[in-house]
């Protein structure tokens, strides 16, 4: 669950704007089919193929904001969340154009068959990379954004574009790298879906819409807290799909019970278990 989250907290964290329904979870979408693409019409190696299509995506995000997004450096924030939301949509619509539009694909099998037995539970393969991708890109962004002279600027934009640009940081070119990271996040957690569960747009753009309830739980500038929420979010799904859904004629509790999550955090707790609580001087 984390994995899918990463766009939201580079994207976001750089500009901070969140926008749930914006353009990360095409991004997520144009990731994935990229990677079939490469993988099956080209017929590269899933080791070539997996890098081309983070860089192809990364590519994507970064010409998004060079194009639509430039502009809007230190506009309203409505008007950034009404352009995302907008873009959103153009991309949705591009996407149904082309040939993945309409149908299910697969990745071609590059994972052993099988997988291993943990605590009772079986684990395939692939869900084994996903857990080891996400471990990486959680230490990786761990010290990027701790660590790192660019990271520090993502926060410090993040914080205050106007103090940030008087002490010479760049926000454009800022805003420019955080989307092709996310860009680049975002075709990972793709590729992730992709091998687990097979691919069709409406299921990839909807999961970047349940990614949502994560991102409040946790606390939209913590790494920690999307680890945490990432794992609460998941137990509670599979709880309610194992004990309401007898109870609910039609089932289907799972889909709802994390948007409940969402209101009770939002009720209770807006800035998440680890989230930053802004305090405003007037």
């Amino acid at each position: 669950m984390w994995w899918r989250r990463c766009p939201y907290e580079l994207s976001g964290g750089a500009s901070g704007i969140w926008d749930s329904p914006g353009a990360d979870r095409e991004l997520l979408a144009i990731g994935a089919f990229a990677a079939h693409f490469f993988l099956v019409t080209l017929k590269l190696p899933f080791l070539l193929a997996f890098p081309l299509a983070l860089g192809f995506t990364a590519v994507v995000g970064y010409t998004l904001e060079r194009v639509f997004l430039k502009r809007l450096v230190g506009q309203p924030i409505i008007s950034v969340i009404m352009a995302t939301i907008g873009l959103a949509f153009f991309l949705d619509g591009v996407l149904h154009l082309t040939p993945y539009g309409a149908g299910s694909y697969g990745y071609p099998s590059f994972l052993p068959e099988g997988g291993v037995t943990l605590l009772g539970a079986r684990i395939s393969y692939a869900q084994l990379l996903a857990l080891g991708l996400t471990l990486a890109l959680i230490l990786a962004f761990g010290w990027f954004f701790q660590r790192s002279t660019l990271g520090v600027a993502m926060r410090s934009v993040a914080d205050d574009q106007m103090a940030a640009m008087s002490l010479g940081v760049s926000v454009a070119k800022v805003f420019a790298l955080a989307w092709a990271a996310a860009g680049l996040t975002a075709a990972a957690g793709g590729v992730m879906v992709g091998t687990i569960s097979g691919l069709n747009l409406d299921s990839l753009v909807h999961i970047g819409l349940r990614v949502f309830p994560v991102v409040i739980l946790g606390g939209l500038d913590s790494i920690p807290g999307a680890v945490v929420a990432g794992i609460l979010i998941g137990v509670l799904e599979n709880l309610a799909a194992g004990f309401l859904d007898p109870l609910v004629p039609g089932g289907g509790t799972r889909e709802v019970f994390p948007f409940l999550v969402l209101l009770l955090v939002l009720w209770f707790k807006p800035h998440g278990l680890f989230g930053t609580e802004e305090i405003e001087r007037v």
